[in-house]
Parts: C-alpha cells; sequence; structure tokens
C-alpha cells in the first residue's frame, strides 16, 4: 500500500502520531428519522510528516460535503464572543485601521468578529462557505461571500479592489485541505503593508494536555508555530509576532506580513516559542509515538469511571455537542448504554442526535428537569464557563466530569 503524502512538502507519510480508529464526521448530527439508515465511518488516523513536522490526517472527505450545511454557530458561546470583541479593540488601536481601512475575515462564520470592526466603522467583507451559516451573517448586516477560500477566490477579490489591510482567520487553518493553495491565497489576497491574523490550536500544547479530541475529520492539520514558519515562507510571507492563547486548551495567534515588508521585524516572542518548541521535541518522532498510549489511558480511565458510576446507580448526562466530544465519545465506545443524553445551547443542534453514538441532544434545562447525578462536560475548553452556568446542580449533589487532560470530577 502506497504512503500518501504530506499536504505541505508531499514527503511520504509513515509516522503515526493518533489512531482513533473509525469514526464518523465529527459534525454529521442525525435527525430522527437518520438513525436506521447506515452510517459513514472513516479512518481516523492522525500521521506526522518526518520531514516538516505536520502533523495531518488524509482526506476521506472533502470540505463540501464537511462544510457545505455547518452546524457550528460561532456567536452562541459568551466566551468566544469576548474574545472576538477583545481581538478586535486590540488590533483597531494597534494596526491604526480607520473607516479607510479593509477586514476580511475567511471562515467568517455568522459574522461573531466582523460585526464588532463593523460597529467600529471599519469596512468588512467575511468568506464563509456554509451557505447557511453565511446567510445568519448576511441577516446581522454583515457582507459575505460564500465560497472556499484559495487562491481562486483570493482573485476574485483582487478584481473586485477587495485586498485586506487586515487580513484575520481564526481556526480555519487546520480545517483546509490544500494548505499551499490557502496560504499562497492568502498573499495574493494581501496589500502590500496588510497584516494577515491567524489563530489555531497548538500543536505542542494539544501533546503537552492529552488533548486527543481535537483531531476529527474537519481538521486536516494540527500546527505547531515551527511548521507555520515554513508553510508561510515557502509562499512569501513572514511570520513576525505570536501570542501564546487560552483558547480551545491552548491556541497560538500568529502575524505575518509580505515577505518584503520591512517595517515588520521579527519579535523575540517569535523567537523564544520556536526555541521552546525545538527543545519539547517538536521536531523528534519519538515525542509523537508516545501520544497513542496517553490517550489509550485516557479511554481506560474515563470507562472505569463510567462503568463504576453506572454500577452505583448514578446517572450521567453530557452537557455540550461539539466536535471534540463526538470524538471522544465514539473512541471510547460511550452511547447512551453511559450517556442518558446531552445538552446544547445551539438550537441547530436541538432535536438532533450525535453521529455514531446516538445520544439525543437537548435543550439545557432538561438537565434541571432530570437531576443527574454527574454532568460530563464534553467542551472541556469552556468548562468554567459551563460550570458557572450550571452551579444549581449541587443543589441536588450533582458533580461535574472533565474528561481532558484527565479525568476529574469536580464537585
Amino acid at each position: 500500500m502506497t504512503a500518501p503524502l504530506c499536504r505541505f512538502c508531499k514527503s511520504p507519510l509513515t509516522a503515526t502520531f493518533a489512531d482513533l480508529g473509525s469514526t464518523p464526521l465529527s459534525n454529521s448530527y442525525l435527525r430522527p428519522e437518520q438513525l436506521n439508515r447506515m452510517e459513514p465511518f472513516y479512518p481516523l488516523h492522525a500521521l506526522v510528516c518526518s520531514v516538516c513536522f505536520l502533523v495531518q490526517i488524509e482526506e476521506y472527505q472533502g470540505p463540501e460535503a464537511i462544510f457545505g450545511d455547518y452546524s457550528y454557530f460561532s456567536s452562541f458561546s459568551d466566551t468566544w464572543l469576548r474574545h472576538a470583541h477583545d481581538f478586535t479593540m486590540k488590533a483597531i488601536s494597534t494596526f491604526h485601521l480607520t473607516g479607510e481601512s479593509q477586514v476580511i475575515e475567511i471562515a467568517s462564520n455568522d459574522g461573531y468578529l466582523l460585526q464588532y470592526f463593523q460597529a467600529g466603522g471599519i469596512p468588512v467583507l467575511g468568506i464563509e462557505p456554509a451557505k447557511n451559516v453565511a446567510r445568519v451573517a448576511e441577516e446581522k448586516g454583515i457582507p459575505t461571500l460564500s465560497r472556499f477560500f484559495g487562491t481562486e477566490t483570493a482573485r476574485e477579490l483582487v478584481s473586485m479592489g477587495k485586498q485586506a489591510d487586515l487580513l484575520v482567520g481564526n481556526n480555519v487553518l487546520a480545517h483546509v485541505p490544500d494548505l499551499n493553495d490557502f496560504v499562497a491565497g492568502m498573499k495574493i489576497a494581501l496589500r502590500p503593508g496588510g497584516i494577515i491574523s491567524m489563530e489555531f490550536p497548538h500543536l505542542m500544547q494539544m501533546i503537552q494536555n492529552n488533548q486527543f479530541d481535537t483531531i476529527y475529520h474537519e481538521h486536516f492539520s494540527y500546527l505547531s508555530l515551527c511548521t507555520v514558519e515554513k508553510v508561510f515562507s515557502a509562499h512569501g510571507l513572514k511570520l513576525f509576532d505570536v501570542e501564546e492563547l487560552p483558547t480551545h486548551g491552548g491556541s497560538l495567534r500568529v502575524f505575518a506580513c509580505h515577505a518584503d515588508n520591512v517595517h515588520e521585524s521579527v519579535s523575540q516572542r517569535v523567537s523564544e516559542l520556536r526555541q521552546r518548541e525545538l527543545s519539547f521535541g517538536i521536531q523528534n518522532l519519538a515525542v509523537y509515538a508516545s501520544f497513542g498510549e496517553r490517550l489509550r489511558e485516557t479511554k481506560r480511565a474515563l470507562l472505569e469511571f463510567m462503568i463504576g458510576a453506572k454500577r452505583a446507580g448514578k446517572s450521567i448526562a453530557g452537557y455540550g455537542a461539539p466536535a471534540k466530544g463526538n470524538t471522544l465519545l465514539n473512541y471510547c465506545g460511550i452511547g447512551t448504554d453511559f450517556l442518558d443524553y446531552t445538552v446544547d445551547i445551539s438550537p441547530h443542534k436541538q432535536g438532533h442526535f450525535l453521529p455514531g453514538t446516538h445520544i439525543p441532544i437537548y435543550h439545557p434545562r432538561v438537565i434541571r428537569e432530570t437531576r443527574p447525578d454527574y454532568v460530563l462536560i464534553l467542551p472541556w475548553n469552556l468548562r468554567d464557563e459551563i460550570i458557572e452556568q450550571l452551579a444549581d446542580i449541587r443543589e441536588w449533589s450533582g458533580r461535574f466530569v472533565v474528561p481532558i487532560p484527565k479525568v476529574e470530577v469536580i464537585e
């Protein structure tokens, strides 16, 4: 069998990072009438390139199938909205954006971010491939093109007279199968003195904190600073600054510009983080090979807790229906025999069932109606927000369970 090729440097991929078996697409939520139909499962096997150290999964389903009709709407998280607002205020000040500037966001979702730039008088344009999500942004008054981004879309923007003074992409870089075409498109869409801001989960944090549930088919790549520097450089872009963020269990926000931009010099933060990654072993295959046993131990620990709780006659409900939760539940083999149901604040998920496990998704009020003994927090990156929202479960001695980085029961 021929080894797949790295999506960046085209080297053969032979080293395993994490093998999670076969799972359905993490955002393929089921309607009741779909429960008795055949459900497609695909290998969820993350590999690491031994040349450029890009961690990646193969493309079993194209982005059109995954993102054509999307169930994730960014505006349903108060934490994420605050994050977007804070970034907007800082960016307007730092990059001296005015009513003459142009902000373009790739994968702009429901306008969660661009609404704040627009409120500040900055012209905006969103690019969002999911038509159902793009419609919501348009209804908010956010100009949005429903396209997949790459060199073709970037040239279309140029022909429209639209190039970015600030080009933003939050949690999109990992979602593109053709990484080279995407980054090449960013260079085309960026004005000569423009700035790129990209956020993505940090691979080093993912390894350190055992965040294997971040792996799912919608995430084609898993990124370190060192690898992103190589990708950007190969397409004439200079990564000149980086911020470490707490979002999604630990993310990076990188800033880049055209390679010939003499006004932006590479910051000390880039040099320091690059050295920390190298010292950690981000270019050492042994570091990647050891990850597999850690995720297997987490599976055993979570199942041991679930089995013990159910044998003790306890009820367990979930909170949230995130993509990462579907990876966790399918990998661990947790269905309605362990988890009675889950809840989600998004009406787009309520009334549906989780892919693979067929766990029903209800409105959050069901937790207070049924009073479960334990609530398993599936979007563990929002644990503080969720624990605060459900603080009253202590009235019936309910407790929270957080599965990542290790199984933890919170009184």
